[in-house]
């Protein structure tokens, strides 16, 4: 699915669409989400899933804002978003892990508190300009050398050292093939010693610490944060996730497949955008495409 979605626009803008520069671009405009999917990835191997992982970016990216704007030092401010996003984690992980919600209830209703808490530190005004330092900016906007007039951009370096770290994570620790066990079968696993509730809670309090960094990045990219700016996240990451999950022989979720997820919507938004597509009618596209994607999957799985 993802190699007909890049011949087609290959073909429709044969100029542009296959460019060094356009694919570097792609890989930053996809960074942040990426960032949030991995991390998800690892709450639904798990078998949970958090819906309040936009709300969370968007809290923790204003926190650092909001600090700026009180003149907090720049490592200051950094490290109180990243822990709002820890302490957003470990609270769905808490909810769900030991209180005994279900993911759905438990993060829609930390999904409404964070999106209100993001509204009540900022008054709901946007923090632009001065208030965020210069240096905030000039990261996104910054990278590694590849060749004359051509850079690595620095979101997509974290977004790949996210992708490496939970790699060795999932594939090489204890706690990644304990969590894969969890997921499979969450009563074996108990019964086998597995310490269930912890993971669970380890999982989304390192989604939560994915949403900080991804609201982090959203601010430096936008030069700004917004009370709500995180929030197309969530839908997006699920659905990488999700895409991903149809690539695997067993349907699990996992990276490789997230992250070709994440690509396709990537592809999709900058393709749509080549040729001028108006950007709702993209969202309508979009939805559809990953419908398909996911029935061609499930078809070629049931003729296996």
């Amino acid at each position: 699915g993802f190699l007909l979605i890049v011949s087609f626009f290959w073909t429709q803008r044969p100029d542009t669409f296959m460019t060094t520069r356009n694919w570097l671009n792609i890989t930053q405009q996809v960074s942040i989400l990426c960032v949030i999917s991995f991390t998800m990835t690892l709450v639904m191997v798990g078998g949970d899933f958090d819906l309040s992982v936009g709300s969370m970016a968007s809290l923790s990216g204003m926190i650092a804002a909001v600090l700026w704007q009180q003149d907090v030092s720049l490592f200051g401010a950094l490290g109180a978003a990243v822990l709002v996003g820890t302490f957003g984690g470990v609270f769905n992980g808490v909810l769900v892990a030991y209180a005994g919600l279900s993911a759905f209830v438990a993060t829609l209703g930390t999904l409404t508190i964070f999106s209100g808490l993001a509204l009540l530190v900022s008054d709901g005004k946007t923090i632009f300009g001065r208030a965020i330092p210069e240096i905030v900016g000039d990261f996104s906007r910054g990278g590694l050398p590849l060749a004359e007039g051509i850079q690595l951009p620095n979101l997509t370096l974290i977004a790949i050292l996210v992708l490496i770290l939970m790699g060795i994570v999932l594939q090489h620790t204890v706690f990644g093939r304990n969590l894969h066990a969890v997921g499979g079968n969450r009563e074996a696993s108990m019964l086998a010693g597995v310490p269930v509730p912890r993971l669970r809670l380890i999982a989304f309090a390192v989604n939560g610490v994915g949403a900080a960094i991804a609201g982090l990045m959203l601010v430096s990219r936008l030069s700004s944060a917004n009370p709500t700016q995180g929030d197309g996240l969530m839908l997006n990451a699920i659905a990488s996730v999700f895409v991903g999950m149809t690539m695997s022989e067993e349907g699990e979720p996992n990276l490789f497949g997230t992250l070709t997820g994440v690509l396709i919507l990537g592809v999709l938004s900058n393709g749509l955008t080549q040729l001028r597509i108006d950007t709702y009618v993209q969202q309508i596209l979009t939805g559809l495409i990953i419908i398909a994607a996911v029935l061609f999957s499930r078809l070629s799985l049931r003729k296996r």
